[in-house]
């Protein structure tokens, strides 16, 4: 696993061993970032929010693309160190911080932060992800005209509205099915 490009591009990053966590694949995380860049057209300045950030991939990948800072979240020690290093690695370390706590828990200490993306990538099949999105639009999270992209299997049943927020797009690769949410409120 790598960073696709930005300053940090070829950087490999430190993934688990010996678990079950499942990093977004170098090719998924092409595909994403190719379709926020054509909605966002460009990630400097940008905000991030990487929740269930395992490795931390999706947020460094941002960074790394400049947006200006990433908030991390993950309950997970082994995910805290692996976070850390990959970031000290990218040389991003100071555009970071790590929340390490459950996601409700989480979200609910960000209150004051408005995120331009937002990045969900929790256990598969767990009806977690219309969860969370709902904690979002209850902490007002979302800053004007953000987006959340969500990873969930694909044979979830994931709403097309949840809270203000409304399906823009999804797509499937392999098993694993890519949403894109934003506000349906102008």
């Amino acid at each position: 696993m790598r960073i696709i490009s930005g300053s940090a591009r070829g950087t490999k990053l430190a993934t688990f061993t010996g678990c079950e966590i499942r990093p977004t694949s170098d090719r998924v995380r092409g595909a994403i970032f190719s379709k926020l860049c054509s909605r966002l057209g460009s990630f400097n300045k940008l905000k991030i929010l990487d929740i269930f950030a395992g490795t931390g991939a999706m947020g460094l990948e941002a960074l790394s693309r400049g947006a200006e800072t990433a908030v991390f979240v993950d309950k997970g020690q082994q995910a805290k160190k692996i976070i850390s290093s990959n970031s000290k690695h990218c040389h991003l370390q100071e555009k970071t911080r790590i929340i390490n706590q459950n996601a409700q828990t989480a979200l609910g200490t960000l209150t004051e932060h408005h995120f331009d993306l937002i990045f969900i990538d929790p256990p598969y099949n767990k009806g977690m992800l219309p969860q969370i999105i709902q904690l979002i639009d209850t902490h007002k999270l979302l800053a004007t005209n953000g987006i959340i992209c969500a990873e969930e299997d694909k044979q979830a049943s994931i709403p097309e509205q949840i809270g203000v927020y409304e399906l823009l797009d999804r797509r499937d690769y392999g098993n694993t099915s890519i949403y894109l949410f934003s506000s349906s409120e102008e």
